[in-house]
């Protein structure tokens, strides 16, 4: 019997647990909070949801940022890890927004046929053949990438409702995502490669409180190439002030003078006449 055989169980009983404890309780969950049972024990997941849509990862990013915090784009084995995803994400009370989950297909594997389901593939090795797509996914055109669909506000579809259903999207698009931490040993596989052997990472930190942090960051670095640009174009002004001060006050002073009338001389002359 193989070892994945073997955690099978084990595996099974562990996701019943934290099921139970998130129905049971009422305490939310918070966007990159790590849960875990009993606090530790792997698998480990993380929701990553940002409010902001400019904040949201394209596909290789997310899968980058997960890498970089030591797991992977989640995959889901079995139903029960399914529901208690959903049960993450309804915990964090998350308004629109999809999810990214780890699986994908190679973008020159191009099938229209039944059989494009089977291309697609766990990007952290995982074999489970368990899929939760909503009906007529995926398409198998240009869009390789898997979401797990998340639009409270949408109405319900004609298959149904679209809640927590698979679908296949371009690797482009930016959405919120999913990490998981194996209780597997070995090392968690490397994001694949950019055009030109460059490493597809996000330039910015992972999670929302770094994000907020480097937001911050970027905002005093502005505010302070600002000032400094203000004091470039103030400085080369301040003789040219300093000479219109100077004009202005000497203006006032010779204007006063001319004001000021001489005292008239007639009482003294005709006292000096009389004489």
């Amino acid at each position: 019997m193989q070892l994945g055989e073997t955690l099978q169980p084990a595996r099974a009983v562990l996701l019943a647990v934290l099921l139970a404890g998130l129905r049971g309780g009422t305490v939310r969950l918070l966007s990159g909070q790590p849960v875990c049972r009993g606090g530790t024990q792997r698998p480990c997941y993380k929701v990553i949801y940002f409010h902001d849509t400019f904040r949201r990862l394209n596909f290789e990013e997310a899968r980058a940022a997960c890498w970089r915090d030591g797991g992977q784009l989640v995959s889901i084995e079995t139903e029960d890890e399914q529901r208690l995803i959903e049960k993450f994400i309804e915990n964090l009370l998350a308004s629109d927004g999809d999810f990214w989950i780890g699986l994908r297909r190679h973008e020159e594997q191009q099938s229209n046929s039944t059989a494009c389901q089977d291309l697609y593939t766990w990007t952290d090795g995982s074999i489970s053949t368990f899929r939760n797509w909503y009906v007529d996914e995926p398409s198998c055109g240009s869009e390789v990438c898997v979401v797990m669909y998340h639009q409270p506000s949408a109405p319900t579809g004609i298959g149904g409702p679209y809640m927590f259903q698979w679908n296949d999207d371009r690797c482009n698009m930016k959405n919120n995502f999913i990490c998981k931490y194996s209780d597997a040993a070995e090392e968690p596989t490397a994001p694949s490669m950019g055009l030109g052997g460059e490493r597809t990472e996000p330039a910015t930190p992972i999670f929302p409180e770094d994000r907020e942090k480097e937001d911050a960051k970027e905002t005093f670095k502005e505010n302070k190439e600002a000032a400094w640009n203000l004091a470039y174009i103030l400085i080369p002004c301040i003789p040219l002030l300093l000479l219109l001060v100077v004009a202005a006050v000497c203006w006032v002073w010779i204007w006063r003078r001319r004001q000021v009338k001489p005292l008239s001389c007639k009482p003294l002359c005709l006292l000096n006449s009389e004489f």
